[in-house]
């Protein structure tokens, strides 16, 4: 199997449906929820941040064929060179309700950790990867990290040829997405599904 869509959409832009919706497509689909899943994962991409062009993406995703979220989506640009048949996603919503959603749910856990002995692998990877490399070291301030965040989807729209890229808003549904993929829509309804409620008391396990 070989990574054949490449999500460099960030976290809380609709990748939980995104990743059902993918896999329902027939396209085994990486996510943070792997990462608790497998805490082997968080060490890989650890050593993945500090490895440069050298490092072996197979060795995560050898059983995938999509990936979105982070933390894969940090490393957009590493995976567009080693994979360069894949097609990109870009998952997107309103930058104000991309941080209010942030802030509701990821943010405590990205920025301050879990105070869990289980988590320690898992927090050393969310401060490498995603504060330090992705947010500057600054995973607080509301003008900072919206900034961040817009300046991020238009680097991917500006580098990613139109042809291997695809926008995807939430709300946008199956069809825009099938028609990218080269699939027939599915009889079941996109999914929705949403875990604001779970993020704050969930472990790294």
């Amino acid at each position: 199997m070989t990574l054949q869509v490449i999500g460099a959409g960030w976290a809380r832009t609709g990748t939980t449906s995104m990743k059902r919706a993918l896999e329902m497509l027939g396209l085994p689909c990486h996510h943070m929820h792997e990462v608790f899943d497998h805490p082997e994962q968080a060490d890989l991409f650890l050593e993945a941040a500090k490895a440069g062009p050298d490092f072996d993406w197979e060795r995560i995703y050898a059983d995938y064929a999509a990936t979105v979220d982070w933390p894969g989506s940090v490393f957009w640009r590493e995976l567009l060179t080693a994979y360069p048949d894949a097609k990109v996603l870009l998952t997107v919503r309103d930058p104000e309700r991309w941080f209010a959603s942030y802030h509701a749910t990821v943010y405590r856990p990205i920025a301050l950790g879990w105070d869990d002995p289980r988590a320690e692998r898992w927090n050393a990877m969310a401060q490498e990867v995603v504060v330090r490399r992705l947010l500057d070291g600054e995973p607080h301030d509301r003008a900072r990290l919206v900034a961040a965040f817009e300046r991020h989807n238009a680097e991917v729209r500006a580098t990613v040829p139109a042809d291997r890229l695809l926008v995807h808003h939430v709300g946008d549904g199956w069809e825009p997405l099938c028609a990218f993929l080269d699939r027939p829509v599915p009889a079941e309804p996109y999914p929705h599904l949403n875990e604001s409620a779970t993020w704050g008391n969930r472990p790294a396990d």
